[in-house]
Formats: C-alpha cells, structure tokens, sequence
C-alpha cells in the first residue's frame, strides 16, 4: 500500500513517531502541501492523511488510486463526503482525542482573566515588586472562582468535561445544549437567554452549524454581564469577530479568550488581534504531546482496520 501524509507537520513536528503507520505500507511525508500540489503529490496513492489539506471532488477525481483518506482531526469538513462516497474511498476521523486538553485549556484561560499570573510575574520580573513600599499589590482584579456561575454553551464530551472542572472549583454551572441532555453531575440545561444573562463565564463548546454561524454578535453579547468573560475552543465562526472586539473595546463585557478564529492562521487586520483585554491562543487546545499521542495512535488504527476489512471511525 501507498501511504502519502501530506500535511503532517501540526500533528508531528518531530516529537511523535510515523512508525505505526509506517508499518503498514509505503509512506511518503510532507509537512505542508499546497492546493497546486496535491494532486501530484497524492496521484499514485493508495491511502491519503490530511489535516487541513482540502480534497474535494475535482482533486479527488484525479487520484484514480484512493481507496482511503484519513482525516487527522475530528471535524472532516476538508473532504467531499460525497463525493468519496461516489468514488468508494472510506473516510475516516479521529474521535474524542483532545477533550481533556480542550477542557485544560478553557479554563486555562478562564484562570488567566481571574488573576492575570503573566502580568503580575512580569511586574516582579521588571522590579515593581522590589521597589514597591508594600507586601502585595495587584495590578488587576483577583476572581475567586467558587461561586461563580460557568454558563457552557454545548454539552458533548468537552463541555461536559468543563462543566467538571468547574465543579471541583466551586462554581456553579448551566448549560445549553441543542437536545436534552441528562447528567449524572450538578448542572442545569436552560435557555440560551438565561445562560447569557446569568454567566460570569461562557464556554463555547458547540459544533458550527449554518444555523448558529455568527451567533455570538452584537445582540447576544448585550444580554451577557458587563463583568462576564467569554471562551470559545469552539470554532471560530461560531462568532462574529468584528461585533465582539467592537463589545470589548466598549467594554460591554470584561474579556474574552480565544484559541480559534474564522480564518487560521490570523490574518493581520483581524479586528480581535487588537481588542480590549482579548486573549488569542494559536488553536493549540489539542496541542498537548498526550493528545496528540491518542490522535496518532487512533489513526493508525483507523488505517489498520482499514486494511483489515473491518474499517472503523468512517464518516463515508
């Protein structure tokens, strides 16, 4: 079989091994392909991994070959569903790999907007401390967490895995799912109305859909608390960028935390880059060497299975 990785630099920058899928055919590595060569790059192939490399259905009526395309993430929105389906190539995903670290990394930055620990060890680093007259001083607010309400907005395996650790700090927390949900855990479902209204933190933990594509704007940011925080690990499109940093430079709520955009990597108007107390991430939530581990190892898997005749995590 042969294998061709044709973006696997995010998933492998040299700190991983390829060696189980290269146990199982002959394996041609690129870090980065761009949309001009793929389709010389995945011609004689038999299997294909991609990242964010697109395959629609005119690349994939070139490849005469492909019997199977690995997506190396979750979401597998680069590739022609049906048109894979048309031409009999299984597509596989990756489920379920990064929803600890997702987890880690909202509150990651929920931990950053209660007590700021990177300006106050600059401000030591600098001399402030040493020059100071006093003890302790704090250069902005300090939030305890317990108490606080943590609205989530999407209730799947991530924000169920936030809505834990929001518990063990003390704080309570709602959630608004488009199904009902039942839990076996303190936490309420309610309207999204209520959720923006009640939450001194927001999680967007939702998968985009054309329906809620820009939902937090304008209007829905209005209805949130002045003081309220908002995360998204989410989507990017999830928010309309321009409205929020807008909100934030009027301070219509305190601060938001991002790890995705709409266009990745930030193009270098984007409006939020400036924002008011706006904290952007590189989309590094799945980064972690431990998700990227299970993500490596599910694909081999995948393509193993494949093999095998019994393909498994198919969304052809």
């Amino acid at each position: 079989m042969k294998i061709v990785i044709l973006d696997g630099y995010a998933l492998n920058p040299g700190d991983l091994t390829w060696q189980g899928i290269e146990n199982l055919g002959s394996c041609t590595f690129y870090d980065r392909t761009s949309p001009e060569l793929t389709v010389e790059r995945a011609k004689k192939a038999d299997a294909v991994f991609t990242n964010k490399v697109i395959l629609d259905e005119n690349i994939l009526n070139q490849l005469p070959n492909l019997k199977y395309i690995g997506v190396l993430a979750t979401g597998y929105n680069v590739v022609d569903i049906a048109a894979a389906k048309k031409a009999g190539i299984t597509v596989t995903n990756i489920p379920a790999y990064s929803t600890t670290s997702v987890a880690q990394m909202v509150f990651s930055h929920i931990l950053n907007f209660a007590q700021n620990i990177s300006i106050h060890a600059t401000s030591v680093s600098s001399g402030e401390w040493a020059e100071s007259i006093d003890f302790a001083y704090w250069k902005t607010p300090q939030i305890e967490l317990a108490g606080k309400t943590l609205g989530i907005i999407g209730f799947g395996q991530i924000g169920q895995a936030v809505a834990k650790i929001g518990l063990a700090f003390g704080m309570n927390v709602i959630f608004n799912n488009r199904s009902r949900k039942e839990v076996n855990f303190e936490a309420t479902q309610v309207e999204l109305s209520d959720l923006l209204s009640k939450s001194d933190f927001i999680s967007i933990n939702c998968p985009l859909t054309d329906e809620n594509t820009g939902f937090i704007n304008k209007s829905t940011i209005s209805q949130m608390k002045p003081t309220a925080f908002l995360v998204n690990t989410g989507r990017g499109p999830l928010i309309n960028e321009q409205e929020l940093a807008d909100t934030l430079n009027e301070g219509i709520i305190a601060g938001a935390g991002l790890d995705v955009l709409a266009v990745e990597p930030a193009k270098a108007d984007n409006p939020l880059t400036k924002a008011k107390n706006c904290f952007i991430t590189p989309h590094i939530a799945w980064a972690t060497i431990e998700a990227r581990t299970r993500l490596m190892n599910i694909a081999t898997g995948n393509l193993k299975a494949f093999t095998q005749g019994n393909p498994i995590n198919v969304v052809s």
